[in-house]
């Protein structure tokens, strides 16, 4: 039978876990040196506590997809926040599958960057359908075309441009 000087020596005297003033113990102490290990009948356990890393893919597809969306909402830049927000939603899936392995977090931030890219991609595609519409429709380009010329039929003829004064 093992002898409890291990024990004694740890400052534990009675149940594993217990001082020997019967009082809860400040903290759980872990033997360190194989012999005692065997001694005790203990499996020597050492967790490494390292923090979890966050998916670098799933970071990028939070930041495409924003830089998507704001392309997209400028109307002008909506082909490249088309780009973009294909971009954001590849690496957003490639995050989510990446979140799943162990030691890596961030499914939150994927699924944020996919839900932005495809929000993106959606509105851009909207708005290229309905700018082609518009364009293949002569009616609406006519009524274009015509308030064009009614604008410029306001604006005043004699305006006087004052000259730079040079030093």
């Amino acid at each position: 039978m093992a002898s409890n000087d291990g024990a004694h020596a740890l400052g534990r005297t009675g149940a594993p876990g217990t001082t020997g003033t019967g009082a809860a113990p400040d903290r759980l102490e872990v033997h360190h040196d194989d012999r005692d290990a065997r001694r005790s009948g203990g499996v020597e356990h050492r967790e490494s506590h390292k923090p979890a890393k966050t998916s670098a893919a799933a970071v990028f597809a939070l930041v495409f997809g924003l830089a998507a969306l704001l392309s997209v909402l400028t109307v002008i830049l909506s082909p490249l926040g088309l780009v973009l927000g294909i971009i954001g939603i590849v690496l957003g899936i490639v995050g989510m599958k990446m979140a799943g392995r162990v030691g890596v977090t961030g499914k939150g931030v994927a699924i944020g960057g996919l839900v932005l890219s495809i929000l993106a991609v959606l509105l851009a595609a909207v708005l290229a359908a309905g700018v082609t519409t518009f364009l293949n429709d002569e009616g609406a380009v006519d009524r274009l075309e015509q308030r064009i010329e009614d604008l410029r039929d306001d604006l005043p003829q004699d305006v006087e441009v004052p000259e730079s004064v040079t030093p």
